[in-house]
């Protein structure tokens, strides 16, 4: 029988529905949303899921965004970048400005030296300033926003030479004037007091201070020994100017154990424990100092026999001021600070052969492109950081120095009226930070930090 026909049309009329409806529906979706950051793109295709951005920047196009990419996260803008010649007012070479706190922000009227100091635990770098009145500390972690902390007073009278250095998280500075025997000493200073600053800057008040060895006019620390060499003291102490010998390895009670008057007056030096060339010296505790008309090589591993090893002079001798050796003690780099004046010739850096520490020799001198006298100068790697007053920061290339060959690479000149020879503008140098900030302590303007420009 067959069925009848309104019944088959809404019968062949609904199976048409279903039809229809199960080829239209779309599939629930199985895998919800992840946005970790909230910024509106999905973390399966952010490229930087844990951290907000919308815009997905990615500067390299390596698929990471700039936010989340260690090429771009240690990279901070300058203060000024080092373009056609110039940073801000400031002449210049592969070095951009990232830093600069004028002396009147410290309280004082005059820069010197300066040093570094890395705290162990934060990784925070920090500049030590030494002014005519005080010494200055500054959290330079971050060079766009950098932090005064205070200072520590000078312990007499204002002076315009003032050292400081740094050793097991620890200040050491003396200053040199004239107020006799019993003047400024040592000041000691505990580092890790500047990680909790509440309220900066601070006035702040030495950890100790060793008042026994009168006025010096530099500090020089090893490191890995422990001991401080107090020098260019008064000439008529016990040791007549030479090296004072101070034991630093308990930092907060320093131990006076001798001294060194056979080189007689010592105007700086640089102490090591020798790793280089001769082998004969190879572990000695060796200081080399730039004693005025010579440099002094001498051992002074036994503080209470120090020996003269052998001395050298160089010709047109007017004033051996500060010298450094290369990495691998093969030669000294010296810098005389009055021979531009007194001879009138561009700024001269005398290179010493200490391959044979008993037997030094000349090497060859290097001279500058401007008159400028240079003053304190440090080697990192294949580099010479020379301070060369009214000429600002020099860098020197000295990977060819075996060869008679040294090259000028960069420079950053913070007296920018002129290069004369005078003795204003860059004091120090300090260029041993990990980050590649360098310090520059300027007469006449403070403290600058600069950065070469394609690190």
């Amino acid at each position: 029988m067959k069925p009848h026909k309104p019944i088959y049309a809404l019968m062949l009329a609904f199976a048409l529905f279903l039809t229809n409806f199960s080829c239209n529906i779309e599939p629930i979706e199985r895998v919800a949303k992840i946005d970790s950051d909230s910024d509106g793109i999905d973390d399966s295709v952010d490229n930087c899921p844990s951290i907000s951005n919308p815009n997905q920047e990615d500067d390299d196009n390596d698929g990471i965004g700039n936010l989340c990419d260690d090429d771009f996260l240690n990279v901070v803008s300058p203060l000024a970048i080092c373009e056609n010649g110039f940073a801000d007012i400031y002449p210049c070479n592969g070095y951009d400005l990232m830093a600069h706190i004028p002396l009147s922000v410290f309280g004082a009227s005059a820069g010197n030296d300066s040093w570094g100091w890395t705290d162990p635990e934060t990784g925070k770098e920090y500049a030590l300033m030494a002014t005519n009145n005080s010494t200055a500390f500054i959290d330079i972690s971050d060079t766009e926003n950098p932090i005064y902390l205070g200072k520590l007073p000078t312990a007499t009278i204002s002076s315009p030479w003032r050292d400081v250095k740094v050793y097991k998280n620890h200040a050491f500075i003396v200053a040199d004037n004239n107020t006799g025997e019993d003047s400024h000493g040592m000041q000691i200073f505990d580092l890790t007091r500047l990680r909790n600053i509440p309220n900066p800057p601070e006035v702040f008040v030495a950890d100790n201070r060793l008042t026994n060895i009168g006025r010096a006019h530099n500090i020089v620390i090893n490191e890995d020994t422990g001991y401080a060499y107090i020098v260019g003291g008064s000439r008529s102490n016990t040791f007549a100017g030479g090296p004072i010998f101070i034991n630093i390895q308990d930092p907060k009670n320093p131990v006076l154990e001798g001294g060194f008057a056979e080189g007689n007056y010592s105007h700086d030096a640089q102490v090591v424990t020798y790793n280089g060339p001769d082998a004969e010296h190879n572990g000695k505790e060796i200081l080399i100092g730039s004693n005025e008309n010579e440099v002094v090589i001498a051992d002074v591993t036994n503080k209470s026999n120090p020996s003269i090893i052998s001395t050298i002079s160089y010709n047109n001798v007017w004033y051996a001021h500060q010298g450094w050796f290369t990495e691998d003690m093969s030669y000294f780099i010296l810098g005389d600070e009055l021979d531009e004046l007194r001879i009138g010739i561009n700024t001269r850096t005398i290179i010493l052969d200490f391959r044979d520490l008993d037997n030094p020799q000349f090497h060859f001198d290097y001279l500058g492109p401007s008159q400028s006298i240079d003053h304190n100068g440090y080697v990192n790697g294949n580099s010479y950081f020379q301070a060369s007053y009214r000429a600002g920061l020099r860098v020197l290339d000295v990977s060819q120095i075996q060869n008679e060959t040294i090259v000028e690479t960069a420079f950053f000149d913070t007296y920018p009226e002129d290069n004369g020879t005078a003795f204003d503008g860059a004091w120090s140098v300090y260029p041993f930070f990990e980050s590649g900030n360098i310090v520059i302590s300027d007469i006449n303007r403070g403290l600058f930090v600069v950065r070469k420009s394609d690190f």
